[in-house]
């Protein structure tokens, strides 16, 4: 059978930030998301072929809008406290763009999965201290599970000892999961006094050898002439 397919439009209304956010999905992956300042879709990649506005007008979409915040207004208030709060637990990786190397820049990235509501802060520290420059962070984008996901960026040029750590904070919540990455180290190389005493040892094992070759010529009388026996007869000098 061909593969199967999910093409979805998902608009979020909420009291937390992001308050308002539109986006059509393919299998997960984001591809537009709709801007409501200037009423257009917006590809999430450069290739895409712009959307034909005539697909979903923005004044449909107003119409989307103003229910789902009659619905957050009016039903909200009412459900609190009655009906139970749907939230997920986060759970975040991070890894490096690029095979790692001291002393080269790479770029982290933080994938955080399992976002509801999609209302969280991503945030950098490198050895406990808060990164801020060269962060980036994408926005919360919705998978068939119902769920949302999301990832950062940081630029880094990793260095011996540093320990970078990835925070994710859901809004309103005082707790935060924490994910660490730390740069490897590069190959152990044999310290000079360890490297001299293997070439001793080599040097040791080539002149045992060469001594015992000399061993074996010395056999010889003082006058350095050798025993033989003669064709025929007994042994004599030659």
């Amino acid at each position: 059978e061909p593969p199967t397919h999910l093409l979805a439009e998902v608009l979020t209304c909420q009291r937390d930030t992001p308050s308002l956010d539109l986006s059509l999905t393919l299998d997960g992956q984001r591809l537009y998301s709709f801007s409501f300042p200037g009423s257009r879709w917006l590809p999430a990649l450069p290739d895409l072929p712009p959307l034909p506005p005539e697909l979903e007008t923005p004044a449909e979409l107003r119409l989307d809008v103003e229910l789902c915040r009659a619905v957050l207004d009016g039903l909200g208030p009412k459900a609190a406290g009655v009906l139970p709060e749907a939230r997920g637990t986060p759970m975040a990786r991070v890894f490096p763009v690029l095979p790692p190397a001291l002393g080269e820049a790479n770029t982290l990235v933080c994938l955080v999965e399992n976002i509801f509501p999609p209302a969280l802060d991503i945030t950098w520290t490198q050895g406990g201290v808060p990164i801020t420059l060269g962060v980036t962070q994408e926005p919360f984008t919705p998978t068939p599970e119902l769920t949302f996901w999301s990832l950062s960026r940081l630029e880094v040029t990793p260095e011996h000892g540093d320990v970078f750590a990835c925070l994710v904070t859901p809004q309103g919540d005082n707790t935060s999961v924490v994910t660490y990455w730390v740069p490897p180290e590069p190959p152990e190389v044999p310290e000079l006094p360890t490297a001299l005493c293997g070439a001793a040892m080599a040097l040791g094992g080539v002149l045992g050898l060469l001594g015992l070759s000399l061993l074996l010529l010395s056999r010889t009388n003082p006058r350095g002439m050798f025993w033989g026996i003669p064709r025929g007869g007994e042994g004599r000098r030659r």
